[in-house]
């Protein structure tokens, strides 16, 4: 029975407290009334997270926190103490501890900011972190060039953004290579577009290649339905314009129309471009 992740639990007996849960191992778990209807019966598995409660006793939630186990997040800072801040991890009635040893030079209550969580290999508590270098690496790579990750804006700097990959590795999106915005804090989307002799993983919000035209074009068609059939830009407007009106580059912008065109789903409106009725 491990805090800090989400896992399916056996109603084991129902008690004035609420239901009490068992892993494979009969260790029990007290799933508060609160989570608790009327319909709940033993036997039934309930999918919970587990953690430990304002009197440290390891309790189940059927909330879904904002940050779990082995995970960053940007968490707002709601609280402090001498001994530490508190962060809004979106559960009822208990905060995420931030240990002043787990800070990077104070915070701020109503601030957000990045942090890791991890189970305290003492008392098994969640506790938050600040400092990654234990948690986040680049020594051993586990993605690979054109694969699809999940990313984290981390900072900004003149050049891009450094961001955290998977929970695992830091990468970088150059501004020269964004046609949206994006902010610190923002999950999204991204590809790895290269990984250098020095283990520095560069990544993209496009794909590249002939997935990318695909993707492109299915985008493209979308906006020109969204836009009631048609879109006042064709493939001699300027980059400024077509970025504006799709987020795209103008190179990407003409492969995915050249797409279009081809197809037959699209056509060429004078100065502007429509679906092909």
């Amino acid at each position: 029975m491990n805090a800090g992740k989400i896992q399916t639990l056996k109603v084991n007996r129902i008690s004035e407290f609420g239901l009490y849960l068992v892993d494979d191992e009969q260790n029990e778990v007290l799933l508060p009334n609160r989570y608790v209807s009327l319909a709940d019966k033993a036997g039934d598995e309930k999918e919970v997270f587990v953690y430990h409660d304002s009197e440290d006793r390891l309790v189940a939630t059927t909330e879904t926190p904002k940050i779990k186990a082995g995970e960053v997040a940007y968490l707002k800072v709601v609280d402090k103490s001498i001994h530490g801040a508190f962060l809004d991890w979106g559960l009822t009635g208990k905060d995420l501890f931030l240990p002043n040893r787990n800070q990077q030079g104070g915070v701020l209550v109503g601030r957000s900011y990045l942090v890791y969580l991890y189970v305290d290999n003492i008392t098994g508590r969640c506790v938050a972190t600040m400092k990654f270098k234990a948690f986040i690496d680049n020594d051993i790579i586990t993605v690979h060039p054109k694969q699809e990750v999940d990313i984290l804006i981390a900072s900004e700097s003149p050049t891009g953004y450094r961001v955290i990959i998977s929970n695992r590795h830091w990468g970088m999106l150059y501004k020269n290579q964004l046609f949206r915005s994006v902010a610190v804090g923002e999950r999204m989307k991204a590809y790895v577009r290269r990984i250098t002799d020095d283990n520095r993983i560069d990544l993209s919000l496009q794909q590249e290649g002939y997935a990318e035209v695909q993707n492109s074009a299915e985008k493209l068609l979308q906006l020109l339905r969204d836009n009631g059939g048609s879109l006042p830009i064709n493939d001699d407007s300027t980059p400024e314009a077509i970025r504006e009106a799709t987020q795209m580059s103008k190179k990407t912008f003409k492969r995915s129309l050249g797409m279009l065109l081809k197809r037959g789903t699209a056509e060429m409106d004078g100065d502007g471009i429509k679906i092909k009725r």
